[in-house]
Parts: C-alpha cells; sequence; structure tokens
C-alpha cells in the first residue's frame, strides 16, 4: 500500500471514530434529558397528588383532633383553603382557639388565618381569644394581624368589655397596650368595660386591680348603662368600698 492511499485510509478511521464517538455522546445527553423529563414528572405527579390528597373538612378534622403535624402538612398544601367553616361556621382558628391549642393557633395565624369571621355565635377567633383569656393566641394575633373594630360579640361588646368582666387581666393588659379597643365603648346594655367590672363582679383583689388599670388608661367614669347608672352608683349600691375608693382617687 502507497503512502497516499495508506493517509486516505487512516482518514477514513479517525473520522468513523469521531462520528461514533459524536452519536455515542448525543444519545448519553438524551438518555440524560428523558430521566430529568422523567424526574421532573415524578416531581409533578408527586405535588399534583399532594394538592389533591386532601380534601375539604380535612383541616378542621385535624384541629379539632390536635393533630399539629397534619394540620402543618394541610396548610402548606397549595390551593386549600385555610378558612373553610364546619356546620356552625367555626372556621378552624376559631376551633383552635376555642381549644386553646395555642401551637396550630399560631400556624394558622401565620399562615393568614381570617381572625374575623364569626361563626353562628358571633365569636370570632379575635373576640373569643380576648373574651376567654387566650392571651397567648391574642398576642400573637395583635402582632400579624389586624382585628375588625367594627365587629361584636352577641352582646354587641367588643373584646375588652367580656374580658374585663372575665377577670382576664393580661387580656385587659394586652389590648390596652396595643390601644386599639375603645375603652369606653358601650355594649347593648349601655356597659362599659368599667361598669361591667364595677357592677356584675365581685369586690375583690382582682376586679380592684382591673378597675385601678382601666382607670390609669383613661376609663370614663362618668358613663351610664341603658339604666342610667353609673360604675360609681355601682359601688354604692353593693357597698364595694374598696373599689369605691379606687374610683374617687380617678376623679
Amino acid at each position: 500500500m502507497n503512502k497516499k492511499v495508506f493517509l486516505v485510509v487512516l482518514g477514513v478511521f479517525l473520522l468513523s471514530g469521531v462520528i461514533y464517538t459524536f452519536f455515542q455522546l448525543k444519545e448519553v445527553t438524551i438518555s440524560k434529558d428523558n430521566e430529568s423529563s422523567t424526574k421532573v414528572s415524578k416531581i409533578d405527579n408527586k405535588s399534583s397528588r399532594q394538592r389533591n390528597e386532601y380534601r375539604t373538612g380535612d383541616l378542621i378534622l385535624a384541629v379539632n383532633q390536635h393533630n399539629l403535624k397534619k394540620v402543618n402538612l394541610i396548610v402548606n398544601t397549595p390551593y386549600y383553603k385555610i378558612d373553610e367553616l364546619d356546620s356552625n361556621r367555626n372556621t378552624p382558628l376559631n376551633l383552635a382557639v376555642h381549644n386553646n391549642d395555642v401551637q396550630i393557633a399560631k400556624v394558622l395565624i401565620n399562615k393568614g388565618a381570617d381572625i374575623n369571621l364569626q361563626n353562628d355565635m358571633k365569636d370570632s377567633p379575635y373576640l373569643y381569644a380576648g373574651a376567654e383569656g387566650r392571651t397567648e393566641i391574642l398576642r400573637e394575633m395583635l402582632k400579624n394581624s389586624q382585628p375588625d373594630l367594627s365587629k361584636h360579640n352577641r352582646y354587641g361588646g367588643n373584646a375588652l368589655i367580656p374580658a374585663a368582666e372575665k377577670g382576664h387581666i393580661d387580656n385587659v393588659k394586652l389590648l390596652l397596650d396595643y390601644g386599639q379597643e375603645n375603652i369606653n365603648y358601650q355594649n347593648n346594655f349601655g356597659y362599659t368595660a368599667l361598669i361591667e367590672v364595677v357592677g356584675l363582679r365581685e369586690n375583690n383583689q382582682i376586679y380592684q386591680d382591673i378597675t385601678r388599670i382601666l382607670l390609669q388608661h383613661g376609663a370614663d367614669q362618668s358613663i351610664t348603662d341603658n339604666s342610667g347608672r353609673t360604675a360609681a352608683d355601682y359601688a354604692m349600691q353593693k357597698n364595694s368600698i374598696e373599689i369605691l375608693n379606687i374610683l374617687n382617687k380617678f376623679h
């Protein structure tokens, strides 16, 4: 074989090797692309299954079961309605507040649950937390949400009035410190927080302290209720000497 023929054969051989290598690499690339597509498809299918895994009512059930892990899974599922309602128009957050389930309530609040939706009894998560001494939950609401002060309980009251009347002094302090509630707001009976504390409750230390706190924050003791009586009138009627003395100090 002469030199020229040898060089031609060698060239063909090398070119064949290059072509073979090119197609091998292309095949590997296609294989990897298909593998990636398969992985993406699996992830999409998993996400789709996750979206469809939970049905309406599952969050309410998880809250009532105090199942924090499941609550976390559901609220992180795309498109799930966090403010779904039960047969009494309770939202999951309303139920968590009623249960005094602090951890679940915090999860729901931080996921944007509405603190103002009222159930059939006109209790909203915010109003109920205020009235029933759910101080830690109430604090979380005030930090992360905005109370709708135009919404009132079934007696026409705000969050402060029942908090004071039921002796929840930490809630009273918290609500007054945030300064959103009207301290002189009157409910359907004409009661302010001050009138309810003095007129409806005992003359003991907790209510003496709450009376003092309300007055320190500007409670107006000249306001009369629907019967025409002031807080001082009730104190005299009940012979609540200690509370009457506190009222007189702030006259």
